[in-house]
């Protein structure tokens, strides 16, 4: 193994390790001493891959947005835009469902760098967090080219996510139970009423998300 392949392969280990941290201890868990006695290392370990606890942050926020990424890409494209908008959405609460920890510090970590949403399509922006929002302006763009909601995809994509990210931070603490009940009493309404504002039709939007009665 050369000495570049080693040096990654500890820095993964300790992003690795970080996660699982956070997961048992929350972000208070996350001490040098404490990442390398994970990886059976020296704490120097931190130092010498990442300069600093610092950078080893940014790295697990990285690797977040990378899961978020993931969940996000399987999603399917349909015939129904505004469904696969919704399934996004809930490929976005999946993520922070799995790993609240981590979820909670990936913004965090983005947000500690003063990033404009706007600023996240430009071409020299080309972090995670851009690439995870560029998915939702695609598929916000989708929706408009349908001609079922209507706007600036990105503008409407920042909506989206703002009305997304507030649920799942709500759920995340607690506020609407355990399970899916969440899901079916506030989030599903929430994006019909959303993407209704937004242009479409009710009826569609409630189909759209599984919200159809049988009397529709």
């Amino acid at each position: 193994m050369s000495e570049r392949t080693r040096g990654e392969h500890a820095r993964t280990q300790l992003v690795e390790a970080a996660i699982r941290l956070l997961a048992d201890g929350g972000a208070e868990a996350l001490q040098a001493r404490k990442l390398a006695a994970e990886i059976g290392a020296s704490t120097m370990a931190v130092y010498t891959h990442f300069g600093g606890m610092a950078a080893l942050m940014d790295a697990v926020a990285r690797e977040g947005f990378r899961r978020l990424i993931a969940n996000m890409a399987t999603v399917e494209r349909t015939d129904d835009p505004v469904a696969d908008l919704y399934q996004l959405a809930l490929a976005y609460r999946r993520t922070a469902v799995e790993h609240p920890e981590l979820f909670t510090l990936m913004f965090r970590e983005a947000g500690a760098h003063g990033q404009p949403v706007g600023d996240l399509l430009k071409d020299k922006q080309d972090s995670e967090a851009a690439s995870s929002f560029r998915g939702m302006v695609a598929a916000v763009g989708r929706t408009i080219d349908s001609g079922r909601l209507h706007g600036d995809p990105l503008a409407v994509a920042a909506q989206v996510w703002s009305a997304v990210h507030g649920y799942v931070t709500l759920e995340l603490l607690g506020h609407f139970g355990r399970g899916d009940r969440g899901v079916t009493e506030v989030l599903a309404p929430l994006c019909v009423t959303l993407v209704v504002g937004l242009g479409d039709r009710p009826a569609a939007a409630r189909a759209s998300v599984g919200l159809l009665t049988t009397t529709e």
